[in-house]
Parts: structure tokens; C-alpha cells; sequence
């Protein structure tokens, strides 16, 4: 499933980001940030001496897609993961798991009737 980021959201060309650039560009609180940090293993800003995140492009983009996962596609963090981890090796799995839901759904309701 390719993730592509949101159009319409510009991430500037520089080496490293502050987390309250990143809450700026992503629209999500910073305790949100450091919580997905913890989760997905994707996200893995450097710290500076003074134990300040340092966020590259590449973690930025995968903030983006995450939100995008969990936020527009209702996924939980643990099919977020396996999305993520899949990367480009499946095809769009949403469809077939929404296709088998209306199946089971269409096969109650027949079973009602019967």
C-alpha cells in the first residue's frame, strides 16, 4: 500500500527539525509525537546534549503517513504497524478487508430472512 504524504502539506528542505516545527507542520501535539516515538520503531529523532529531539525529513514523512493511517484510515496503531511495515510489497488491503465485512454482514442478513 504506497502512503503518499497529505497534498497541500510542505515539508521545508532542512536537514533537521525542532519537535515544535514538527507540531507545526504535522498538526499534532508533541505528546502525541514522543507517545508514536515509543510505538513505531520508524520514528527516531537524534538528541542533541541536552536531550532536545532533533527530527529528520524521513521522520517527518513518516509522521505524516502514520497520521494518515490512524487519523484517515481508522487503522489502530497495531495495523498501522503492519501496514508500515509491509511497505510496497501488497496491494491496498483496504478494500478486501472492507469487502469481507459487507460479505459477513450480507450473510447474517440472509441468514435472518432464511
Amino acid at each position: 500500500m504506497e502512503i503518499q504524504i497529505p497534498p497541500g502539506i510542505t515539508i521545508p528542505d532542512k536537514l533537521y527539525f525542532k519537535i515544535g516545527e514538527v507540531t507545526t507542520i504535522t498538526d499534532l501535539a508533541a505528546y502525541v509525537l514522543r507517545f508514536w516515538e515509543s510505538e513505531f520503531n520508524i520514528i527516531s529523532p537524534k538528541r542533541t546534549e541536552s536531550g532536545q529531539r532533533l527530527y529528520r525529513k524521513a521522520d517527518v514523512e513518516s509522521i505524516l503517513k502514520i497520521k494518515y493511517l490512524l487519523y484517515e484510515k481508522k487503522f489502530t496503531i497495531q495495523g498501522a504497524k503492519k501496514i508500515l511495515k509491509a511497505g510496497n510489497k501488497t496491494s491496498d488491503p483496504i478494500p478486501q478487508t472492507a469487502f469481507e465485512e459487507i460479505k459477513s454482514e450480507l450473510q447474517q442478513l440472509r441468514a435472518m430472512l432464511d
